[in-house]
C-alpha cells in the first residue's frame, strides 16, 4: 500500500479535494479544476507523479489478482486465450497465466505504455485503442477500467469488448467494486471511499451497485451476468453476450 499512500499525500491527491466549488458547479473533476489539467491521463504533465500512479496500479492489481485466484478460479477455466484490457505493464495476466498455466494472454493497452512493459512468458503486449477495437480472444477482462468512466462510455467500451469475444461460449470479466446499498460487510467502507475518490479524480467515473452494473451491461447487450463476491474491494462481475 506504500504506492497509494503516497500518492494520496503528494500533491496531485491533494488537490482531489480543493475544489469545492467547481465540482458543484460541474466544472469537471478536482484534480483537473484545481491543475487545469486532467493530470491522471496526461501522464507527460509530471513524470514523477506519473511512475508513483503507475507503482500504486501494479500493487493494486497483485492485491486484487490474489484475491481472484484464491475466490473465484472458477471463472478462468476453459478459457485458452485472455485479454486484459488496460493491463498496464502485465501485472494481473502475469499472475493468472502463473495460476491457470492453460492460458495464454494479451496484455492490451496504449501503445506507450505497454512498450515499457517487461517480457512475461505466456504473454503478448499489444497496444492499441479499447474505443476503437479490442483482440479477439476467448475472453476479455477489464480490472480497475470502468470505473474510471461515464456510464456512456462504459457501454462503448462492453460493447467493443463484447465484439471482441464469440458469441457462443465468450464472456467479459469485470473486476470492480460493488456498492452494497443494503448493508454491506468490512469492506464496504474502503469501496465508499475509493467511489469518492474515482468521483474527485476522474472526469463522470464512479463506483456502481449492482444495479448500475446490470443497467450497463443490458444496455451493451449482453444477455445475462453474475456477480462473484470476494474478501476484497472488487467483486468479479461475469457478463455474457
Amino acid at each position: 500500500m506504500g504506492p497509494f499512500v503516497l500518492l494520496q499525500a503528494g500533491p496531485p491527491g491533494q488537490r482531489f479535494g480543493m475544489s469545492t466549488k467547481d465540482l458543484k458547479a460541474g466544472k469537471g473533476s478536482g484534480l483537473e479544476a484545481a491543475s487545469s489539467e486532467n493530470i491522471i491521463w496526461k501522464p507527460e504533465v509530471d513524470e514523477a507523479y506519473d511512475k508513483l500512479f503507475q507503482e500504486f496500479l501494479a500493487c493494486h492489481a497483485r492485491e486484487s489478482t490474489r484475491a481472484i485466484i484464491d475466490y473465484c478460479p472458477e471463472a478462468f477455466q476453459g478459457i485458452g486465450c485472455l485479454v486484459d484490457v488496460g493491463g498496464h505493464e502485465g501485472t494481473a495476466v502475469g499472475m493468472l497465466v502463473k495460476a491457470f498455466p492453460w492460458i495464454k494472454a494479451i496484455n492490451f493497452d496504449r501503445p506507450e505504455v505497454v512498450s515499457e512493459a517487461p517480457p512475461i512468458d505466456g504473454i503478448e503486449h499489444v497496444g492499441g485503442d479499447m474505443f476503437e477495437s479490442v483482440p479477439k480472444a476467448d475472453a476479455v477482462m477489464l480490472m480497475w477500467i470502468l470505473h474510471d468512466w461515464s456510464d456512456s462510455l462504459c457501454i462503448d467500451i462492453l460493447k467493443k469488448c463484447k465484439e471482441a469475444v464469440p458469441a457462443d461460449t465468450g464472456k467479459v470479466i469485470i473486476v470492480e467494486a460493488v456498492i452494497d446499498e443494503e448493508g454491506g460487510d468490512e469492506y464496504t467502507g474502503a469501496r465508499l471511499a475509493m467511489d469518492m475518490t474515482v468521483m474527485a479524480a476522474t472526469i463522470n467515473g464512479k463506483e456502481r451497485t449492482a444495479k448500475e452494473w446490470g443497467q450497463l451491461l443490458d444496455a451493451a447487450g449482453f444477455k445475462r451476468h453474475n456477480i462473484k463476491h470476494m474478501k476484497a474491494i472488487e467483486s468479479v462481475i461475469e457478463a455474457y453476450p
